[in-house]
């Protein structure tokens, strides 16, 4: 199947997702996650309608935005940020999805001031407390939300998660959930319901995602093929 069929088959499982929910379809952003796919594959995402794109790895981002990979929506660094990166990534998309620590947090800030903007970012949330992902812990959340709320050049839009790989069907709903009501408490309570984007669930899991409460989903193979890693 093409990549603008797989779109559509997607739109199609989210809005019966949405559906079996109670929620409205239009509420839920598809994001294309293109990791490992050339401007092309992009370009093609863009022309049937993706609402944004979402790269995982700086450099490979810098080189599809050379070739105006992702004219015509909005760009998303979904990947891992390294400080000693965050200059090349801030200023070029519209969001971060994996603001991890204060410590990035401060950078992403400094960046911004320098640019003279205001940077949107998601705090990344490591539900599953694995030594592997970064993030921040559930006990540290609404800690890290609050001071993050102090910051000039940076607006916190929303939470986003990667939880463990599931064991089990729908294993990752409980986590899912969690961050969910993690969403809704910071939102109301620290950001004035200005929360928007609670971005959860890929390819594997992201009708779970949904039915949790998810706005936004990252699906990156159920798109574009799956991934050939050398």
């Amino acid at each position: 199947m093409s990549i603008a069929e797989n779109i559509q088959k997607i739109r199609g499982r989210m809005e019966a997702a949405a559906v079996k929910a109670g929620r409205d379809p239009k509420e839920i952003l598809l994001v294309g996650a293109s990791k490992m796919n050339d401007a092309a594959a992009c370009r093609e995402a863009v022309a049937a309608g993706i609402d944004a794109l979402g790269e995982n790895r700086v450099q490979e981002m810098t080189a599809k935005l050379a070739e105006n990979a992702y004219e015509g929506a909005p760009l998303h660094f979904i990947g891992h940020l390294q400080r000693n990166k965050v200059r090349q990534v801030v200023g070029k998309v519209d969001l971060i999805h994996s603001a991890s620590s204060m410590e990035l947090l401060e950078e992403i800030d400094r960046r911004a001031a320098m640019l003279g903007l205001v940077q949107e970012v998601l705090l990344e949330v490591n539900i599953g407390g694995e030594e592997s992902k970064s993030g921040f812990s559930p006990d540290k959340l609404y800690a890290a939300a609050d001071r993050a709320r102090k910051f000039e050049h940076v607006s916190v839009r929303g939470l986003m998660t990667i939880p463990p790989v599931e064991q089990a069907p729908h294993g990752n709903l409980p986590f899912f959930t969690q961050v969910s009501k993690f969403y809704v408490d910071i939102g109301r309570n620290l950001y004035d319901n200005n929360f928007i984007y609670l971005s959860m669930g890929m390819s594997d899991d992201f009708e779970d995602a949904i039915a949790a409460g998810a706005t936004m989903v990252r699906v990156g193979s159920a798109i574009f093929g799956q991934r050939h890693y050398q």
